[in-house]
């Protein structure tokens, strides 16, 4: 037997109103209304309508419930009468599980609706992938890589690290006119940024552009002229590699002042930085003082009140402005304003709604583009983001060189020109080497922060004293310096490890300045009591 003819069998018949009888009523004839007894199951009664009120249809779809097919389509009004089969609607192709309740009249049908999905998953995509892009490829312009730090990976393997100051990451940054300015390649802001990555700290210390330095090859000059003689006669072809030539002119003519490696470089320009604070919606700084300056009020406006005293929230030309300012007190005083803005920046840029959003991000560093370029790698970035990120802002201090008790720069007239040299002399840097070292103290000396006992071994006078004084301006834990009076002369320094602590990165940079392996015991008959706690002994010999 057919079993869809079975099927159709035992469906209730329709009215031509539509209204579904219960079986055993047939549409014929008159309804019974009187109360069924209890085993007349056929009766019909109005209790036993079934479907809801209002007009309905006496064309209904046979729908199998159990497979959830269509068994009957339904007519097609618009079909051929020449046609044998009616057309089927969009609808009338779609299985059907049961039956459509009123709250599902109107929606769009399933597979439009995964349509409708996909194609918006597919543009979102679409965006993620732009921005994944634009974001990569403004990021390489920006970071061209060559630079290189032990910091990074806070300094894990010590054997990356040869003298002390290693484990910190040393940060040039430098800030020039760049195009539509008069001597566009001027380095008009030099600034170190030094980054402690196992502290969590940071200080800058900016050097004055008219400090009067040898730049080699070139003569005698102002320390500001050095990256335009690197860049200006390169041999490079092109321009990147002729700003390289330019920033290591500029390590030469500092190293030997600061005494201090230079790990990577930050060359911007002054459209970069105006742009990069507009990019981040601007930045709020604490003003100390009132900044008047009559000589760029033309670019504000010809208002000579460049900043008031208080909380302001400036754009980029009114950073700028604030930032490049020569009318204060000091030196000191332009540079501890552009660290204020840098650290403004920092905060602004390092913050979840502009570093979260690929908008904001990739605005940035579109914003910045060809005027600003540096040796960090686009991997080195992120490894500088994290550090960066920890670091709070009340870590982060600026060092001078010009203001009590630090005071070792002075200015000068030389052949009719205001420049600026060290106190102690023409080119003479001890004074201010030894300031910079132990104000740039190692990570690792700081954390571990061992004491340090150091005893003359020779008949050489102030042996122990200039050792000691060496040792502290690299920010050793000198405790005590003193003879060893019944040592004979030693040929060979010692070095006596008795720390009952994790003083590993100490022992290491000692041993490498000492040029010696340490050891664990004192000499029987040095004669040398060293103060409770000591860590490390040294018995200072003749080499």
């Amino acid at each position: 037997p057919d079993s869809k003819s079975k099927r159709r069998k035992s469906r209730h018949a329709k009215s031509v109103d539509g209204i579904v009888a219960p079986e055993g009523f047939h549409g014929r004839g008159s309804i019974d209304f009187d109360h069924p007894g209890k085993d007349d199951k056929n009766a019909g009664s109005l209790d036993d309508f079934k479907r809801s009120e209002g007009f309905h249809s006496a064309y209904q779809p046979l729908i199998d419930q159990q497979a959830g097919e269509i068994l009957v389509e339904l007519p097609d009004k618009h079909a051929s009468k020449k046609s044998k089969k009616p057309k089927r609607s969009l609808f009338s192709r779609i299985p059907v599980i049961g039956r459509l309740s009123r709250s599902s009249r109107g929606k769009a049908p399933w597979s439009r609706r995964r349509k409708i999905v996909f194609s918006l998953a597919s543009f979102i995509f679409l965006v993620g992938i732009f921005f994944a892009l634009k974001i990569y490829f403004n990021a390489n312009k920006i970071f061209s890589g060559g630079g290189a730090a032990p910091g990074l990976s806070q300094c894990q393997d010590m054997s990356q690290l040869n003298r002390e100051g290693d484990c910190r990451i040393n940060v040039l940054i430098l800030g020039i006119g760049g195009p539509g300015h008069e001597a566009p390649n001027l380095t008009d802001t030099i600034m170190l940024a030094s980054i402690d990555p196992i502290n969590n700290k940071v200080d800058l210390l900016s050097l004055p552009r008219d400090l009067w330095v040898q730049i080699g090859g070139y003569g005698y000059h102002k320390i500001n002229e050095a990256y335009f003689y690197g860049k200006e006669y390169s041999k490079a072809k092109n321009e990147s590699g002729k700003k390289r030539d330019g920033l290591k002119m500029v390590d030469q003519t500092i190293s030997p002042i600061l005494g201090v490696p230079i790990h990577f470089h930050i060359l911007v320009n002054f459209p970069a930085f105006k742009s990069a604070v507009d990019a981040v919606g601007g930045v709020t700084v604490n003003v100390p003082k009132q900044l008047y300056d009559p000589s760029v009020a033309w670019e504000n406006n010809y208002n000579p009140i460049i900043a008031k005293k208080g909380e302001q929230k400036f754009n980029g030309s009114q950073a700028l402005l604030y930032a490049k300012s020569r009318q204060s007190d000091s030196d000191f005083a332009r540079s501890e304003r552009q660290r204020l803005i840098l650290v403004a920046l920092k905060d602004k840029v390092l913050s979840l709604g502009t570093f979260a959003n690929p908008i904001k991000v990739s605005n940035l560093l579109s914003s910045l583009g060809n005027n600003i370029f540096t040796d960090f790698s686009l991997q080195d970035s992120g490894k500088m983001y994290d550090l960066i990120s920890k670091v709070d802002s009340k870590q982060i201090k600026s060092l001078d060189l010009l203001t009590p008790p630090h005071d070792l720069l002075t200015t000068a007239a030389l052949d009719g020109l205001s420049i600026v040299e060290p106190k102690a002399g023409l080119f003479n840097y001890g004074a201010i080497q030894a300031y910079v070292h132990k104000a740039l103290r190692d990570g690792w000396l700081a954390k571990e922060n061992a004491t340090v006992a150091i005893y003359n071994g020779t008949s050489t006078a102030g042996l122990a004293a200039n050792k000691a004084a060496e040792l502290k301006s690299y920010g050793y834990n000198v405790i005590k310096v003193s003879n060893a009076t019944r040592t004979p002369d030693l040929a060979q320094t010692i070095l006596v490890d008795l720390s009952k602590k994790d003083t590993e990165y100490t022992k290491h940079y000692l041993e490498l300045r000492l040029k010696t392996k340490a050891t664990g015991d004192l000499p029987k008959d040095s004669g040398i009591t060293p103060p409770e706690g000591t860590d490390f002994v040294i018995i200072l010999g003749k080499k």
